[in-house]
């Protein structure tokens, strides 16, 4: 975001801060968990905001409350308005294995125009950030490990966790959520969940209609599809549509006129040959050697297809990659693995997969030859497989994979070039909604809440608790971000 000049909004940022240090003296009425000021950052570190923090025992396992117990992390980031809303919006983190302060920290400003008149609720989902976070101490493996290794890493990181992960599933999740919302005092929740946090939003307004207000997801992944034997397909047509894209576009085009087929040339000369590169490590600078062969580079494909910022770069980093100039793609790698490595708590991931998604895997010989056919191929549905060969199976509510049904209001968003949640879900989760509306922002990637008017359309929604009448024409005019044709940037 551009920060802005001038007395007038000085003026703004200093009353805000002013009524937020107030705010922070302040807890939700009726209140049996104590709060204290506090501030929460972002997996770097680069960025914080002040909030009341406090911490909320619960049992590890729920059919045993005289068991060992966990602490989930729980923050709130008080209202602006003196006289808030009753209401808090929760917000809830994908991944899975993200923790929700973290994620918050980081797309702050989606939310402002909501936090004027509302609290924000943050809850450390169990097994993710500061709520007994479930990490792996060694599984590094290379991107082309085998299924025995993947099992073998497995089974190690089990045996370290200081935890049963039966217990960290959504199942469970909701159940905490509702017990922090009840400890704080707050009647009703409106939710906001990105990616996998949809999942958890529609199952908590399962269980707890009455409780929930209104629910935005974005990035939908629905109750009733298990996520993986469609992920190598989506990241394929992601991205076809760059590939598309850069052809349609003169600039482009013009500067990388065979980018599909360099890109296969690349692909087919990785997985001959992979690279032993010496790269300059993000973080301290130092050398730090890098094997680069096929299953990095779609690794990197599939990451930088994300999002259109992202994108933006792919066409300049295979084509350079193409000409044997192969360090800065392989940089931009080892950025977003670290980065993946700092946000997502491996073990919580796991056990969210192994008891949500790959026991439903449905992949019959026709699936697996499509699956063959894309850059990701059969890779990750091998792995995660593998994976939960040697994870314990988890709790998961008898109802789980059924659509939800809801009466509540619901604004759906898609990104219609995600590579993950695709809009069709966002379609397939729409049909059991009776109040709901799905938006959907051509050309965009995974997650849109913070892009151009979105923020304004999610507090119109949440302020009017309706999606009647709300303007949406504005999305049709988000464009995805111009491709990059130097180092210095896009084209004139």
């Amino acid at each position: 975001m551009r920060a802005c000049a001038g007395e007038g909004s000085g003026m703004i940022l200093t009353l805000s801060a002013a009524l937020l240090s107030a705010r922070l003296m302040l807890v939700p009425a009726a209140t049996t968990l104590a709060l204290a000021p506090c501030r929460i950052s972002n997996p770097a570190r680069s960025r914080s905001v002040a909030a009341r923090c406090g911490r909320f025992p619960v049992a590890e396992n729920p059919d045993a409350p005289d068991g060992r117990t966990i602490e989930l992390f729980v923050a709130v980031v008080p209202a602006l308005d003196v006289k808030p809303q009753p209401d808090a919006l929760a917000v809830l983190a994908g991944g899975p294995g993200a923790a929700a302060t973290e994620f918050y920290v980081d797309y702050a400003a989606a939310f402002d125009r909501v936090h004027r008149m509302r609290d924000i609720l943050l809850v450390d989902q169990r097994g993710t950030g500061s709520s007994h976070r479930l990490d792996c101490a060694d599984t590094a493996l290379a991107l082309d490990a085998g299924a025995d290794d993947v099992r073998e890493a497995a089974r190690r990181c089990v045996a370290e966790l200081d935890a049963d992960p039966r217990w960290y599933t959504t199942s469970i999740a909701v159940r905490d959520l509702d017990a922090v919302r009840a400890a704080l005092g707050y009647a009703q929740l409106d939710l906001y969940g990105a990616s996998y946090g949809s999942r958890v939003a529609l199952h908590y307004l399962r269980r707890y209609p009455a409780q929930t207000r209104t629910a935005i997801l974005d990035g939908v992944l629905p109750a009733d599809v298990a996520l993986g034997p469609e992920i190598a397909l989506d990241a394929q047509r992601a991205l076809d549509d760059v590939f598309k894209r850069c052809a349609a576009d003169p600039a482009c085009s013009e500067e990388f006129p065979d980018l599909r087929v360099h890109f296969r040339a690349l692909r087919t000369r990785l997985e001959e040959t992979p690279l032993a590169l010496t790269l300059a490590d993000p973080r301290s600078a130092e050398p730090v050697e890098m094997r680069f062969g096929e299953p990095e580079l779609d690794a990197a494909i599939r990451l930088l297809s994300y999002t259109t910022d992202t994108a933006a770069l792919l066409p300049l980093l295979l084509d350079r990659a193409a000409a044997g100039e192969v360090a800065p793609l392989a940089a931009q790698t080892l950025m977003i693995e670290r980065s993946l490595g700092d946000t997502l708590a491996e073990g919580m991931h796991n056990s969210i997969v192994c008891a949500e998604d790959v026991p439903f895997f449905a992949i019959d010989d026709a699936r697996r030859t499509a699956l063959a056919a894309t850059y990701l191929g059969t890779t990750q549905v091998d792995s995660l497989a593998a994976i939960c060969d040697a994870w314990p199976r988890g709790f998961v509510d008898p109802d789980f994979k059924t659509p939800v049904s809801a009466s509540q209001p619901v604004l759906l968003l898609s990104g219609g070039s995600d590579p993950v949640t695709p809009p069709r879900y966002g379609e397939q989760a729409l049909a059991t909604l009776s109040h709901g509306l799905h938006v959907v922002a051509v050309g965009q990637g995974h997650g849109i809440a913070a892009l151009g008017c979105v923020p304004l359309l999610i507090a119109g929604f949440v302020d009017a608790a309706s999606a009647k009448g709300l303007d949406t024409a504005c999305v049709s005019r988000l464009r995805p971000a111009p491709f990059f044709t130097s180092f210095n940037g896009p084209g004139p």
